[in-house]
């Protein structure tokens, strides 16, 4: 008789331990299959008790008690790495797993758009208020606002009441890749930091400044000028050399491009009265050089406007032969003969 009581005890433990086993079983079988992907974020500092019971409710498995159970077995979940994923359910426990160890991660929309060289602040601010990147009147106020920005280089701009945009010209002109809704800040803080990144490439730039007699601002100045007088490459660092030559002489510059600056929009030839508007950007009543520079400058237009081309010439002109080159004279006399020649080749 006892020995069918104890028989009785063991079988009810075996029938029990196998409705447990079978409830445990039901609890970690993948949900039903679907095509349609659940995508959620898990967030930074998220424990793995959090995200077992974040992915239940998600419906992309069926206890979150079973899978922390699994977990602890398989001594996993201390890997799980933030961001949004993107699953379908139906899937294993050890693929589930899998995906938040890799950082299996939905990429980030982005947003992609280009800098012209030669831009100035005015013309950034349009054409990316317009392509829906920034605001327009935030990106322009933002430019006047360099505290705003934590980049090392723009410290040293100079304090002065007469610079138009304080960043202008350090804005560097590129094809950025940015994440979708960053905001003006961002992406005019990482147009800073491109600037920052190109300008460290230049080797021994400090000795080279201080052997020119040049702050980076004054050569950022220079550079901002050729990049709007030159189109042909190979003219950027002579056209230095006649900005350095007229300076050196005290000559005024007379560069229309500080002049076109000044005016709300670029015109195809410049008026007489126009060379009277009044402003110290104005290269045509000014000696020296500008406040500051007139557009953001490519690494091409810095580096010719560090190393310029030694020459005689105080004066160029445009050719008129489509060639968009330039005609170079060392007198006002030679100067007024190239303008001929120039106007004889439309």
């Amino acid at each position: 008789m006892k020995g069918k009581v104890i028989l009785v005890v063991l079988l009810i433990i075996v029938i029990a331990a196998g409705g447990a086993g079978a409830a445990v079983w039901n609890m970690m079988r993948p949900v039903a299959a679907s095509a349609d992907p659940v995508v959620f974020e898990i967030k930074s500092g998220s424990g793995t008790s959090q995200i077992a019971d974040q992915l239940e409710q998600e419906g992309l498995i069926r206890s979150g008690l079973a899978f922390k159970g699994y977990l602890k077995w398989k001594k996993q979940g201390s890997s799980f790495m933030a961001g949004t994923y993107s699953m379908n359910p139906g899937v294993s426990y050890d693929e589930i797993i899998s995906k938040l160890n890799s950082g299996e991660v939905v990429p980030e929309e982005m947003m992609k758009f280009t800098i012209p060289e030669g831009y100035t602040v005015l013309q950034m601010a349009d054409k990316l208020s317009a392509e829906g990147v920034v605001d327009r009147e935030e990106f322009i106020k933002l430019a006047n606002d360099p505290s705003s920005f934590d980049v090392d280089i723009i410290k040293d701009i100079p304090v002065d009441e007469e610079l138009r945009y304080v960043l202008e010209g350090y804005l560097f002109p590129e094809t950025y890749e940015l994440k979708k809704g960053s905001s003006t800040h961002d992406v005019m803080q990482r147009m800073l930091e491109e600037f920052q990144t190109k300008i460290n490439t230049i080797s021994d730039l400090e000795s080279k400044l201080k052997a020119r007699n040049l702050s980076l601002h004054e050569l950022l100045t220079i550079a901002s000028l050729v990049e709007r007088e030159v189109v042909v490459d190979e003219e950027r660092a002579l056209v230095a050399g006649v900005i350095d030559n007229r300076i050196k002489q005290d000559m005024k510059l007379e560069i229309d491009a500080t002049v076109q600056y000044l005016l709300d929009k670029p015109k195809a030839r410049l008026l007489f009265k126009d060379l009277k508007v009044k402003s110290p950007y104005n290269s045509y009543l000014n000696k020296g050089l500008p406040p500051g520079p007139i557009a953001s400058p490519s690494l091409e237009s810095i580096e010719a406007a560090l190393a310029p081309e030694a020459s005689d010439y105080l004066f160029y002109v445009t050719k008129k032969d489509g060639s968009s080159g330039h005609l170079f004279a060392k007198t006002y006399k030679e100067h007024q003969q190239n303008i001929a020649k120039s106007k004889a080749a439309q």
